[in-house]
């Protein structure tokens, strides 16, 4: 379960993973949600802990699969979110926390799959030089 949090200036919101899966690597914040735990509870929980920012949660962006070690498969759900309060300062397992203008995450050592994933729910435009038509 994952975060996807844009400012007034339509800036995204990305941690880099401090360990592994994908260390190293940007992402939204999120991560598993606990026993008893709803998926909006969890994207509270996970935003405060590794950016320290409280957020409400809006509706499901996105969902997808990706694999995880020993043939498991994880279902990812990504969910708008609005920052309520707190400040920015990165926690738990990220290593850092910024704000990013949609322009420089093609630039970006991102997660597998986020940019198109992301593109793909409509949260962004297509990437810039994109022979995407309506």
């Amino acid at each position: 379960m994952g975060a996807i949090i844009s400012d007034d200036s339509r800036r995204l919101l990305l941690v880099r993973r401090g360990r592994p899966p994908g260390e190293g690597l940007w992402s939204v914040p999120g991560g598993r949600v606990e026993p008893g735990e709803s998926d909006a509870e969890a994207v509270v929980r996970e935003v405060a802990e590794e950016t320290g920012l409280t957020v409400s949660v809006g509706p499901l962006a996105g969902t997808v699969d990706r694999p995880g070690p020993g043939g498991v498969v994880y279902e990812i759900r990504d969910y708008l979110a609005e920052v309520v309060g707190g400040v920015l300062v990165p926690g738990d397992d990220a290593a850092d926390a910024r704000w990013f203008d949609l322009g420089e995450l093609p630039r970006l050592p991102l997660v597998s799959g986020l940019l198109d994933a992301l593109t793909g729910w409509g949260v962004i435009g297509p990437p810039p030089g994109s022979t995407a038509t309506g």
